[in-house]
């Protein structure tokens, strides 16, 4: 009696979950769709990455993703509505249906490991070091021996730091890269990794830090998109490659990105 107690309860958590995945591939697979009917491209990011995205003063949404979200929402004939969260929970969020997509500086590995599609290339972005402008030990990776190192996780630049763990004395990692530029000022680290873009406009607020030695690697960043979503994808890639066709891409790159910062040494 027991075991076909047993037997009858695995077989119906087996049905719930083959409906539950039909249901989610089902939802996946007509997201272009549901997007049409609703009339808006909900675009899901973490408004903490200046800058790609970020609020201003008066509660504004702007910075690079931003503009390129709206660019690829007018060649698609839709608006865009912006959703501000946390990174952690993005994909999760998009994964339940709170954004369609995510436009937030996402690398192509870590959308790659959360097992969603992703778009072609939309940028091509460098993790660098950074330490205190008065630092005169470190000049590069190399110098890091031994050395506290602090990056934001579940990002490119902690992939860097991890792949380093023999090399560093100790990896602090915090929830956002701001939390490391404090720690960094405050002598609680001895330097950080993170995005090339992210740090010249964190130096060019503060200019108590520099950028020291070669980039330690490139990071191809994508839109992410429900995994089988794979109508929605190709439309996206369509649009994106349109805005990059047209000039649109290029004044969008000179407004957030030219920064006129030599980051090669």
């Amino acid at each position: 009696m027991n075991k076909m107690l047993s037997f009858k309860s695995t077989a119906m958590m087996l049905i719930i979950l083959s409906l539950t995945a039909f249901a989610v591939n089902c939802f996946a697979s007509n997201s272009w769709q549901n997007i049409q009917e609703k009339g808006e491209l909900v675009v899901g990011f973490c408004a903490q990455y200046p800058p790609f995205e970020f609020k201003t003063e008066t509660g504004e949404l702007k910075g690079f993703d931003v503009d390129l979200a709206n660019a690829i929402g007018e060649k698609l004939d839709i608006p865009v509505k912006f959703k501000d969260g946390e990174w952690q929970g993005l994909i999760a969020g998009m994964e339940k249906g709170d954004y369609d997509i995510l436009i937030t500086c996402m690398g192509k590995t870590t959308a790659r490991k959360k097992n969603v599609n992703f778009s072609d290339t939309y940028i091509d972005l460098t993790e660098v070091i950074i330490v205190r402008k008065e630092e005169k030990r470190i000049q590069g990776k190399a110098d890091l021996t031994g050395k506290v190192v602090g990056t934001q996780i579940a990002t490119s630049s902690e992939r860097v730091v991890d792949g380093m763990a023999e090399l560093v004395g100790e990896i602090k990692k915090y929830n956002y890269t701001t939390e490391a530029f404090l720690d960094l000022k405050y002598k609680r680290i001895d330097a950080l990794v993170c995005g090339v873009a992210y740090a010249v406009v964190q130096i060019k607020k503060d200019p108590s830090f520099k950028i020291v030695g070669a980039p330690l690697n490139s990071t191809e960043v994508v839109i992410a998109l429900p995994k089988d979503a794979n109508e929605l994808t190709s439309r996206i890639n369509a649009a994106l490659a349109e805005v990059k066709a047209n000039g649109t891409y290029q004044k969008i790159y000179d407004k957030w990105l030219n920064l006129g910062q030599d980051t090669s040494e």
